[in-house]
């Protein structure tokens, strides 16, 4: 998409700071990052969410993810890891192209899980919540 930051990111349009590269994904570290090694990981396509997302590349950004959790891992040496997407504008996503990231973890960082992320219990109990499901998904 021509308009894309992470894709002219990833077609080295704009200079950043990449850490690990193919031919299918990118590594940058974020330009605001909330940890030391905060990265995110880009297809070189443009796909706006996993939805989108072409399975040719589900393995390379897995073994991506690898890859770069082990360079952080080495050069850091965190005692965790959290790694995530944001998935839409209610979840955070600023930017309209898929990206993961991969933010080293240390002891009393003053972060916390991806459980304090959002606060929004169902009402309902988890077989109801589980049937709704099921049954949306038959129906199509």
């Amino acid at each position: 998409m021509d308009d894309c930051l992470f894709c002219k990111l990833a077609q080295h349009q704009i200079q950043s700071a990449i850490i690990y590269e193919d031919e299918m994904i990118a590594a940058i570290l974020d330009i605001h990052p909330i940890a030391p090694g905060h990265t995110f990981i880009i297809p070189k396509e443009h796909f706006f969410s996993v939805l989108d997302l072409n399975q040719k590349y589900f393995s390379p950004l897995w073994e991506g993810i690898i890859k770069v959790e082990k360079m952080l891992t080495n050069a850091f040496h965190p005692d965790g890891f959290t790694i995530g997407i944001n998935q839409g504008r209610s979840a955070g996503q600023a930017i309209d192209h898929l990206h993961i990231h991969i933010i080293p973890r240390f002891l009393n960082d003053g972060g916390k899980s991806l459980h304090s992320v959002v606060f929004n219990p169902p009402q309902e109990n988890l077989e109801e919540i589980k049937n709704k499901i099921l049954k949306s998904n038959n129906a199509n």
